[in-house]
């Protein structure tokens, strides 16, 4: 290694500060990506319905603290520290802007693995050190959080993809055995594996957080991985596939956690998207383009778990009806160079399948939350 790569490194590896807060992209009291209200269309079966605003809470009793997945397209194989419009800005909005309805926000801008990492690791690359300054500065960030923001408030860990692989460091690292575990009331970490024993809710990547067994449970976490229907994980896959002997990939249903059959979600779409979809781009509605960037399908989509030895993913299916208006597609799945990668599923869909329905989980846990102090008061 040359002197001026090793000067690189050395000044890659300081963690980014925390204290101030030039390095959050999100933070409550103002306006932000977090903070912007996205204008939505109901998108029913009879046609386009109303449109609106998402809401952002006054005072909500929970604090969400959210980790964004891989999005940077910066030279190198970790990002910068300078958000961009139209990647972590953007995907922090599409992907969990409508949290802030539910809960207080807040969102550090760290040094993720890049688009190019994830291409370098996939020929073989060694991206150890680049994962190594991700979660430095997520651990960081989540530090400063509790020292300056927290105050013994409950809250929900959130993040996708290498977001959700950084959380599951986080829970590993900073909270199993801790105190602050306690305040934990939720995590929600779709798009990567986690791992668990066939047939068990807890061990493997966590060791005492379990997989929620119920709507209502707490201080446990909802994981999965999508995969349309009649098209599961192939051996050996990035996702949906354990590669350890006796594990499986957590699979818990985020419209109805527990369930084992069929549950109708709730969910959102980003209309304008320039993303490749399976069949071309989506005609959302035979009345025409969408008046909004994006639009709710309550009950387009349906999934359910499916747990089969190593393989663990939530199987999704579009309830289509060509007599209604409304589409009888949606994308999700990964395009490059001219065709759909199989082991990855329909990874870019992880969150919108279920966003209602785990906005409104936030959202009565804030509810909850309130009622406890409450009652402590008295």
């Amino acid at each position: 290694m040359s002197l001026l790569a090793a000067a690189a490194l050395a000044a890659q590896s300081v963690t980014a500060d925390y204290s101030p807060p030039t390095h959050w992209l999100c933070l409550p009291g103002r306006k932000d990506a977090c903070s912007t209200p996205l204008p939505t269309t109901a998108l029913n079966p009879s046609g386009y319905g109303s449109t609106g605003l998402s809401p952002v809470a006054a005072e909500p009793a929970v604090d969400c603290f959210v980790v964004y997945p891989t999005v940077s397209r910066d030279r190198g194989l970790n990002s910068d520290l300078v958000p961009s419009d139209n990647e972590e800005k953007f995907v922090l909005a599409s992907q969990f802007g409508r949290f802030a309805g539910a809960c207080r926000m807040f969102a550090p801008v760290y040094r993720s693995m890049t688009v190019g990492a994830v291409a370098y690791a996939a020929t073989g690359g060694d991206v150890t050190a680049a994962g190594r300054i991700a979660y430095a500065d997520v651990a960081a960030a989540f530090r400063a959080y509790l020292a300056h923001h927290n105050r013994g408030r409950p809250f929900v860990l959130i993040g996708h993809s290498q977001g959700a692989l950084m959380l599951q460091q986080l829970i590993a690292r900073e909270i199993e055995g801790k105190p602050v575990a306690r305040q934990m009331q939720l995590a929600i970490i779709p798009g990567y594996n986690l791992l668990v024993p066939v047939g068990k809710r807890v061990g493997g990547t966590l060791k005492s957080t379990p997989l929620c067994s119920a709507p209502s449970e707490t201080r446990c976490v909802l994981s999965w991985v999508s995969y349309r229907a009649g098209n599961p994980p192939p051996p050996g896959a990035m996702f949906g596939f354990a590669d350890q002997p006796g594990m499986t990939v957590a699979c818990t249903n985020p419209g109805r956690p527990g369930a084992r059959g069929w549950v109708d979600l709730d969910s959102y779409w980003h209309t304008r998207s320039g993303l490749p979809a399976p069949g071309g781009p989506i005609q959302w509605s035979s009345e025409g383009r969408p008046p909004t960037p994006y639009v709710r399908t309550e009950g387009l989509v349906s999934a359910r778990c499916v747990n089969a030895g190593p393989r663990g993913y939530l199987e999704v299916r579009t309830n289509a009806d060509p007599a209604d208006k409304r589409t009888d597609r949606i994308g999700g799945e990964v395009g490059m160079l001219g065709f759909f990668i199989p082991g990855w599923g329909m990874h870019l869909a992880d969150v919108q399948v279920a966003q209602g329905d785990l906005v409104r989980r936030v959202a009565e846990l804030g509810g909850e939350a309130s009622r406890g102090q409450g009652r402590a008061r008295r």
